[in-house]
């Protein structure tokens, strides 16, 4: 899915982003998905590690 999308689509994006929240509420905006992301990860792997011990 996000393979299609290539380098210009990915800069339109960043610019539409930028305008739309502005310079300053950017990196709050990373930084809150990046954390979202990481717990994701990290509950998937908690998940398979559990299913793993009870077999």
């Amino acid at each position: 899915m996000l393979s299609n999308i290539g380098i210009p689509g990915l800069i339109l994006i960043l610019v539409l982003a930028l305008i739309i929240f502005g310079p300053k509420k950017l990196p709050e905006i990373g930084r809150a998905f990046g954390e979202t992301l990481k717990e994701f990860k990290k509950s998937t792997r908690d998940l398979t590690e559990d299913d793993d011990k009870r077999k």
